[in-house]
C-alpha cells in the first residue's frame, strides 16, 4: 500500500499511560471509495499493549484495566519487537478450530487463568519510539506497524490485522459466507481520534451486543442453574428491560451464573418500567451489576431482543457503560 501522508513524526517525547481508543459506529451498508480500507471484525476484548522504555510490557483493556497478568503469554511476544517504547491497538481473541475469533474460548481461557491459545491481532500504531504517531493518516500508520511486525516469527502470539481495499460490500458478503463476525471499514486518510467519530465503521453479520442482567429464572431441569436472564441497559439514568435470553448455557455455565448472581439477590426489581406478568413470570432479581455478550437476531418494535443466545459475561465493561444497542 503506498503511504498518503509522508511520516513526519515530531518531535521525541513519552508515550502516554493510556489513550481513549477509537470506537467503531455501527453501519448497515459498507462506505465505497478509495479512502477506505476494511479489516475483519474480530471477537474478542479491545488492548493498548505498550512497551516502555525500561522494556516493561502492560496490556490495557478498552475502559484502562491493567490485565497484563492475564494475558501473560502475550507479553512474552512483545518482548521481541526490537522497539525502544511503543504503544499498539489491537484485540485479543482466541481462534476456533476454523480458525475463527471465539469470544466464548475466550472467557473460558481467562476462567480458566489460561493464556497459551490467546493472539493479538495488532491493527494501529499510536507510538513508536518517542513519537506520537497519531497525527499520521492510519494509511502510514499501517505501513508502519507492518514493518515493525514483520521481524516477527510466524508463530508468534502477535499478529498483524491485514486489511483490504477491494469493494466493501464485496467483503462483508465473504465474510458472512464464511459465518464471521463481520466488517470494520476505516477511514486510511485520518488522524487516529478517541471515540465513536465515525472515522471507522462495524458492519456485522451477527448481531451481538452488551447488557445488564437484571434478573434471572431457574432452570426446570437442573438445580441452582440458570434457565434464563433478564436483560436490560442503562439510558438516560435509568435501567431498561431488553428481554430474555433463554440459549446459550451450557451446563456448567448455567450452574456458573446461577452462583455469580446469587450474591448480587435483592427483593425488587431494578428495572425503571413496570413489566407484563409474563415478564415477571418465576423472575429472581438481582443488582444491575453483570455484563452479558448476547447474540440476537433482530430488536422488536417494544425494543426487545428477539431470538437471543448467550455468549459470555464481560469482564472488561462496567455495567454503568452498557447504553442502548446501536442497531
Amino acid at each position: 500500500m503506498s503511504a498518503r501522508q509522508p511520516p513526519d513524526l515530531a518531535r521525541q517525547i513519552s508515550a502516554p499511560r493510556f489513550i481513549k481508543p477509537c470506537l467503531a459506529k455501527l453501519a448497515h451498508t459498507p462506505p465505497s471509495g478509495a479512502n477506505w480500507l476494511h479489516e475483519i471484525k474480530y471477537d474478542g476484548y479491545r488492548v493498548q499493549a505498550r512497551i516502555d522504555a525500561d522494556g516493561k510490557i502492560s496490556l490495557t483493556t478498552r475502559n484502562g484495566l491493567d490485565w497484563t497478568g492475564r494475558f501473560g503469554a502475550l507479553a512474552g511476544a512483545f518482548k521481541k519487537l526490537k522497539v525502544r517504547n511503543t504503544l499498539i491497538d489491537g484485540e485479543v481473541v482466541v481462534q476456533d478450530d476454523k480458525g475463527a475469533s471465539s469470544f466464548t474460548r475466550l472467557v473460558a481461557e481467562l476462567k480458566a487463568g489460561r493464556s497459551e491459545a490467546m493472539l493479538f491481532y495488532a491493527f494501529d500504531l499510536l507510538f513508536l519510539d518517542g513519537h506520537d504517531t497519531r497525527s499520521l493518516h492510519l494509511a502510514n500508520r499501517k505501513e508502519l506497524l507492518a514493518t515493525l511486525l514483520s521481524k516477527l516469527p510466524k508463530a508468534s502470539h502477535l499478529r498483524f490485522s491485514q486489511h483490504f481495499e477491494e469493494d466493501g460490500a464485496r467483503l462483508l458478503a465473504e465474510v458472512c459466507k464464511l459465518g464471521l463476525e463481520g466488517i470494520i471499514s476505516k477511514r486510511s486518510d485520518l488522524p487516529y481520534r478517541s471515540g465513536r467519530c465515525g472515522d471507522w465503521l462495524k458492519l456485522k453479520c451477527i448481531l451481538t451486543d452488551e447488557f445488564v442482567i437484571g434478573g434471572y429464572t431457574d432452570s426446570t431441569a437442573m438445580k441452582e442453574a440458570i434457565g434464563a436472564l433478564l436483560l436490560g441497559y442503562f439510558e438516560n439514568g435509568a435501567f431498561v428491560y431488553a428481554g430474555r435470553v433463554g440459549t446459550g448455557f451450557s451446563h456448567a455455565t448455567a450452574h456458573l451464573l446461577w452462583r455469580e448472581l446469587q450474591g448480587l439477590r435483592r427483593a425488587r426489581s431494578s428495572f425503571a418500567q413496570r413489566l407484563t406478568a409474563d415478564q415477571v413470570r418465576n423472575a429472581s432479581w438481582v443488582k444491575p451489576e453483570l455484563v452479558a455478550q448476547i447474540e440476537y437476531r433482530s430488536w422488536t418494535a417494544d425494543k426487545l431482543v428477539r431470538h437471543a443466545t448467550f455468549r459470555a459475561l464481560r469482564e472488561d465493561k462496567p455495567a454503568s457503560e452498557i447504553g442502548p444497542p446501536d442497531v
